[in-house]
């Protein structure tokens, strides 16, 4: 009985062995995307933020100012981590930002200053003086190139008749904004910022689209040219690089089954029917389930998204691949209480919150040998 009792130990400890010999390794990049909402400072610069100023509507002290910077800083840091991952996004997308200074004040901020995070801001013509943004640690990715690319849109004509195309978002009444035909209107540039992670080569741009100010199908135009415009870049990248990797995130205005995103960027639903050049969105399945990262008279969807190339959900692991996305909302970024119980807790006249939308990530693997 001894003996058979070993034999059966030798077994299931050779197994466990070889179980373990097996088990393959990969190293991990996360790559997240945070409409922060009203991420100004203090100070009335000529950008129309009266609004945010001491003696503005929103009262915005350096208190405040501060408070907001701890609460951004705490949910950042923690975005994608888990037992696998510890570390905080590699990448960080952002939209609704002032200027490059209130990024500078953020990414020093003890929560993240361990990260030791880059920046690539450009300013942009956008009527409330926002901006997107891209933060990047610099241990791990080392840009070759940036650049801002116009979107150009001229209200009362016809946009396909222009060779660029740009959209004006703002949150004031479209109807209510008097613009001569042929005249062009303003918003946030689409920032592409292309460098190396890891030694591998990647295209990231970030987008803040449109709003549904006016009603979605009224303003629908303008985002379906923002997604025709990141369509635009990618083919260009393409003609360079048949083989790079892309990555286009951001606050689309758009759940993933507009046209502006299925037909503009041509986005799929299943890797399966993603083809050569062709690029895949994880969070259509995300909606279909139910899932949001913002709430609107009670309904739910996912404005916020990031979407990658055919060429990362390959399924060879030797280089960075997509591996799976996930949506951010712990209960400490939740409203607990009242009308909009469940939603993002926000900015209030009595609170400084976090924002009105939820961040959204994605994970990059690679097997380590």
């Amino acid at each position: 009985m001894k003996i058979k009792k070993f034999i059966l130990f030798l077994i299931l400890t050779s197994t466990i062995l070889v179980a373990n010999a097996q088990e393959k390794k990969y190293k991990v990049h996360t790559v997240a995307f945070y409409n922060f909402e009203n991420l100004f400072d203090t100070i009335n610069n000529p950008n129309n933020d009266e609004e945010w100023t001491p003696t503005g509507i929103q009262r915005w002290t350096s208190k405040k100012y501060n408070q907001k910077l701890e609460n951004l800083s705490k949910v950042l840091m923690q975005i994608g981590t888990n037992e696998q991952q510890k570390e905080a996004p590699t990448f960080i997308g952002c939209s609704e930002v002032e200027n490059r200074g209130v990024l500078e004040d953020l990414v020093k901020h003890p929560n993240l200053a361990i990260s030791d995070y880059g920046i690539v801001h450009f300013e942009s013509p956008d009527k409330r003086g926002i901006d997107v943004g891209f933060l990047y640690q610099k241990k791990y990715f080392k840009p070759a190139s940036f650049t801002n690319i116009p979107l150009l849109v001229y209200r009362n004509n016809d946009m396909n008749d222009k060779k660029e195309e740009r959209i004006e978002e703002d949150k004031s009444d479209i109807d209510k904004i008097e613009v001569a035909n042929d005249k062009r209107v303003f918003t946030r540039d689409i920032l592409l910022v292309t460098g190396f992670l890891d030694g591998e080569e990647f295209n990231i741009m970030v987008n803040h689209w449109p709003s549904r100010t006016g009603g979605e199908k009224k303003s629908s135009p303008f985002r379906e040219a923002a997604g025709r415009l990141n369509r635009k870049i990618m083919d260009s990248i393409y003609k360079v690089n048949p083989n790079a990797k892309i990555i286009t995130m951001g606050d689309l205005n758009d759940g993933a089954y507009n046209k502006s995103i299925k037909e503009g960027i041509g986005a799929k639903l299943k890797k399966s029917e993603v083809k050569r050049f062709g690029v895949y969105n994880p969070f259509e399945q995300m909606a279909k389930d139910g899932n949001a990262t913002l709430f609107y008279r009670d309904a739910g969807d996912i404005f916020d998204q990031i979407m990658v190339s055919q060429t990362l959900i390959q399924q060879d692991y030797s280089s960075f691949r997509y591996w799976k996305a996930g949506i951010f909302n712990k209960p400490f970024m939740i409203q607990n209480t009242g009308q909009y119980k469940g939603y993002p807790l926000r900015h209030t006249a009595n609170e400084v919150g976090f924002s009105d939308h939820f961040p959204v990530y994605i994970y990059l693997i690679k097997e380590v040998k």
